[in-house]
């Protein structure tokens, strides 16, 4: 089959799928690093999903404007600060969108919980990373189109590595806490990487129901 992984960098999901046998490519703006150039479309994902008719379409858009936890940079106080948010999180819906109309007949759109839930409608699934073998929590939204959901069974999710804050008011990840050391650029990279186990589970499960 041919599979586009769009705005995937890291190429995780990439290889998954080209270890199963499928053509497919990762796309970003920014180059691979997940040692494969030859597998990847280093360009603006509406032009590379002209370049084939592809029979799954698998997305991972920037969040920085789309997620829940930047709701607070949309304050009033904070508009000097940041006088383009509102526009670039129109932008952001609106690539959104387009993506999940675009011509692909099975599409999946990966994104943390934010506002897409309200501006276009509520994820198919919510997953976290430890249902698949993955010991962190990582609140993961699939909005899907002619698939179905990823299937786990709860016997089979392992304990999620959970750090309490040292002022007792909380907990985090420990895959969140320790990209916090990075910088702002990397960081925003790392944490956009999909876990191992959901991209075996995304290759795995989504392939073999064509």
């Amino acid at each position: 089959m041919k599979i586009l992984l769009g705005c995937e960098e890291s190429q995780i999901v990439c290889i998954e799928m080209r270890k199963r046998g499928h053509e497919a490519y990762s796309c970003d703006l920014l180059p691979c690093s997940g040692g494969h150039p030859e597998w990847h479309l280093q360009m603006d994902v509406f032009d590379a999903i002209k370049l084939k008719k592809w029979d799954i379409g698998i997305f991972f858009p920037m969040c920085t404007y789309l997620t829940v936890t930047g709701n607070k940079w949309m304050k009033p106080e904070y508009e000097t600060r940041f006088p383009d948010r509102k526009k670039q999180r129109e932008d952001a819906v609106k690539f959104f969108m387009k993506i999940y109309n675009s011509d692909i007949d099975k599409i999946a759109i990966e994104n943390p919980i934010g506002i897409m839930s309200t501006r276009f409608r509520k994820p198919n699934q919510i997953i976290h990373p430890y249902y698949f073998g993955d010991p962190e929590r990582k609140s993961t939204c699939l909005w899907l189109k002619g698939l179905s959901e990823l299937k786990h069974k709860e016997s089979e999710h392992i304990k999620p590595n959970i750090i309490k804050y040292k002022n007792g008011k909380g907990t985090d990840s420990k895959w969140h806490i320790d990209t916090m050391k990075l910088p702002k650029a990397e960081r925003s990279i790392a944490r956009s990487k999909t876990f191992l186990g959901i991209a075996k589970a995304m290759a795995e499960q989504w392939t073999e129901q064509i």
